[in-house]
């Protein structure tokens, strides 16, 4: 069948909750194959069980067929956790990476991926802070200038697309375009994130592209509240619960995000701008030290 953004298979890097989810609409909404791969065995079994689940919740509330059900569930293949899972994806229309907010990480993911796959595949990240354009730098093969029309067609197929978290049920996706980004990459990516029933957003490449730069700065005032003993952790959360009409307090949702994550971005923002304030609360520092990473831990501002 002739599909606009001409996807027919799709390869997802880290089983994580933000990876499944992406594997799910990927599978049941947009109807693409998908091979999905992580280098934890207990990570690859734990997330197509979540699948299971939520295949089995869908098919019990009516939102989709048995039927539909299991040919969704058939589309997904995990690549063997002890393999080169990159190069198990090498006939992958598009390969979209999601993996810790680590430069480092993510670089070397992708410099893989444009060794290993296809020359035309689309290498997206699902980043919510760091810099495309940087990362699609690291595609430019060693050796390669990175003006050079190799480097340039590398670099060009590099693409933002930031999913929210849970994936299956927010409705968005942020799309960001790196300096090299090709428009027919932008378009097709696009395309893709429509047929898995998201509505599009973009953003030019800044940190924290929009929904970052303006959430993480307000989690953080919020845990700098915390830190100072303006208001107790119930009483903000309440604030904003009940004040604002927000659907949960801050605290929670940096819980909810993982507090780990929420110093990574805010981080990002700090470094990418050098504007004081973005500074990374101490306490929120603190907390990720000891191991307090919020709900994915059982403890951060609140106990799970």
């Amino acid at each position: 069948m002739s599909i606009s953004h001409g996807i027919k298979r799709v390869g997802v890097l880290g089983a994580g909750q933000m990876g499944l989810g992406i594997v799910y609409v990927t599978a049941v909404r947009a109807g693409i194959p998908v091979l999905l791969y992580d280098r934890s065995k207990e990570q690859m079994t734990k997330g197509i069980a979540l699948m299971d689940k939520l295949l089995e919740k869908d098919v019990k509330k009516g939102k989709i067929e048995s039927s539909a059900a299991k040919e969704a569930r058939d589309r997904v293949v995990l690549v063997d956790h002890t393999s080169d899972g990159i190069r198990e994806m090498r006939d992958v229309d598009m390969c979209i990476e999601a993996a810790s907010e680590n430069f480092s990480l993510k670089a070397k993911l992708f410099a893989n991926m444009a060794k290993e796959l296809r020359p035309d595949a689309i290498l997206a990240s699902n980043t919510s802070s760091i810099s495309i354009t940087k990362i699609a730098a690291a595609t430019v093969h060693e050796g390669e200038s990175t003006a050079s029309e190799a480097g340039k067609a590398s670099a060009s197929r590099v693409v933002g697309l930031h999913f929210f978290n849970p994936v299956p049920v927010m409705p968005l996706v942020e799309l960001i375009s790196g300096l090299q980004t090709s428009d027919e990459t932008l378009q097709r990516a696009r395309s893709f994130a429509i047929a898995c029933g998201k509505e599009v957003t973009v953003s030019k490449d800044v940190p924290g592209f929009v929904s970052n730069a303006l959430l993480m700065p307000f989690l953080n005032e919020a845990i700098m509240c915390l830190e100072k003993g303006v208001a107790t952790r119930d009483d903000i959360d309440k604030t904003l619960k009940l004040g604002m009409n927000h659907p949960m307090g801050p605290l929670t949702l940096a819980d909810f995000i993982g507090l780990d994550t929420c110093l990574a971005i805010q981080r990002t923002l700090y470094e990418g701008t050098g504007d004081s304030k973005y500074r990374p609360s101490v306490l929120l520092e603190r907390m990720v030290d000891a191991g307090w990473l919020g709900k994915k831990s059982g403890k951060g501002f609140y106990e799970y």
